[in-house]
């Protein structure tokens, strides 16, 4: 889900420094809503996470930045694939990306709702009407907000990310420090090497594309290489301050969350605030159960509407070059894309049916989330392989970051990440154990992602002279 923003070189540029660089990845990465999906496997989710990071977080901020910084123009992916590919793998990258987001709102509204009832009544989550009721009215929420633009989305989004992300992930992990310390009970075996191996088997490897979606992002930073002194050296310092920042907070909020709540107890949608909960009541806090809901709540709704529209604008990028029709570049004074903003709440809106229709609401966020993981491996395919490519066919594009070790290098560094998205499409197709229905499982992911990516090709085929601006900016009809 990233922001589809870009710059060319000319304009003026802060210069940032390594620790603001790494601090603006793990902003757009670090979430606490996919802590509790990875709590289940206890000591073993540090094993996961590592080969997450290996496979995934390390390759795509170093593809990231050297697609980033050799062709920074608007589109991001969609540039980027482009140039590899042509109009139409460019187009098929970012419209996965966008698709994506479809995806990914009912699940983040979902632990926005979830959270919330801890402030009310946690009893409240297991109701699928509360649910989409609260899901609905965050959604559209944050939709009229994103009507006023980028600037207010942003400054909302800036806000969320703190409240939302790093003080619930510091605090968690601070609460799972003094659990330990004072000596209460963990539901997790005692620690040893053998249990940081994961256990590969049918019924884990689903969890495997939990990590694409929780690393989803990183491809941000790249668009803040060219605003570094020295990308060649302060980058990938970045990269590895940030990577280790977002590993360890995340490690350590999972295995804070796995210490109190016993797997088979554990709500995907309300896991974060089961723990909090757990964690003031033995501090004899419990009247702070309902506050931190409530901070959290806004935090996540507030960082809703700053990522609302940015795959949004991207899209309009595709609509200015005569690939959709006119109404999706269309924007307000604000410049805002209105019919985007607007068709994108419809369809999420319809697809947040599904936890009102489906007998569980696990049920309902596995579907939604593996959805939201086959596209985006969609997308990172393309990404890796565009970088391979690129160096290929036009060597001599300036990069001010440039992956190290020539062609070895990038090979390395794509291939590794493609067969990472791969390995994960593939796994993400896998049912969870508690799914009755295999089969059906993945027949509506199947469906469901490729209704998702498919419109690219359907838009090309109806391409129309006049769907095209001229130089001045209008169409031959306008």
């Amino acid at each position: 889900m990233s922001d589809d923003g870009g710059s060319g070189p000319s304009q003026s540029r802060k210069v940032l420094g390594i620790f603001t660089l790494a601090m603006i990845n793990v902003a757009a990465v670090l979430s606490i809503r996919n802590f509790p999906s990875m709590a289940v496997y206890g000591w073993s989710c540090i094993g996961w996470y590592v080969i997450g990071t290996v496979m995934f977080l390390i390759p795509i901020s170093l593809a990231g930045a050297e697609l980033a910084t050799g062709w920074p123009d608007g589109g991001g992916v969609y540039s980027w694939v482009k140039q590899a590919f042509g109009e139409k793998g460019g187009f098929v990258a970012l419209f996965c990306e966008w698709s994506n987001n479809l995806v990914w709102f009912p699940t983040v509204l979902s632990f926005i709702a979830a959270t919330l009832a801890f402030a009310l009544t946690p009893d409240l989550a297991n109701s699928h009407l509360y649910m989409f009721g609260v899901m609905m009215i965050a959604f559209w929420g944050t939709t009229a907000i994103a009507y006023f633009g980028e600037e207010a989305s942003t400054k909302f989004g800036n806000v969320g990310v703190i409240l939302g992300s790093i003080i619930p992930a510091i605090l968690i992990t601070l609460f799972g420090v003094w659990w330990i310390a004072s000596g209460q009970t963990l539901v997790l075996p005692p620690f040893s090497l053998d249990q940081v191996v994961p256990e590969i088997s049918l019924p884990t490897l689903p969890f495997f594309a939990t990590i694409i979606l929780l690393f989803a992002g990183m491809e941000m930073a790249g668009f803040h290489a060219l605003e570094v002194r020295n990308p060649q050296r302060d980058f990938p310092l970045a990269m590895a301050v940030s990577a280790f920042v977002i590993f360890f907070c995340t490690v350590a909020a999972t295995l804070a969350i796995a210490f109190v709540i016993p797997a088979d107890k554990l709500s995907l949608a309300s896991g974060v605030m089961q723990a909090i909960q757990y964690f003031f009541d033995a501090a004899g806090l419990p009247e702070l159960v309902g506050p931190m809901a409530v901070l959290i709540t806004i935090g996540g709704v507030v960082s809703l509407a700053a990522w609302l529209i940015g795959p949004a604008k991207g899209l309009g990028v595709v609509a200015e070059e005569g690939n959709m029709p006119p109404m999706f570049d269309r924007t307000n004074k604000y410049g805002a894309p209105v019919a985007v903003l607007f068709t994108q709440a419809l369809i999420g809106s319809l697809i947040s049916l599904l936890y009102v229709f489906l007998p569980s609401v696990n049920q309902a966020y596995w579907i939604l989330s593996a959805m939201t993981v086959e596209l985006l491996c969609i997308v990172y395919v393309l990404v890796f392989a565009a970088l391979i490519k690129l160096r290929y066919t036009q060597p001599d594009t300036p990069r001010p970051f440039k992956i190290p070790g020539g062609m070895t290098g990038v090979w390395l560094v794509g291939g590794i990440g493609a067969a990472g998205v791969i390995f994960s499409f593939l796994v993400g197709l896998m049912p969870p154990s508690y799914y009755d229905n295999g089969l059906g499982y993945v027949a509506a992911v199947l469906f469901g992602t490729f209704v998702l990516a498919a419109p690219p090709l359907v838009f090309l085929r109806m391409k129309k002279p006049e769907w095209k601006k001229n130089r001045a900016g209008v169409r031959p009809d306008e």
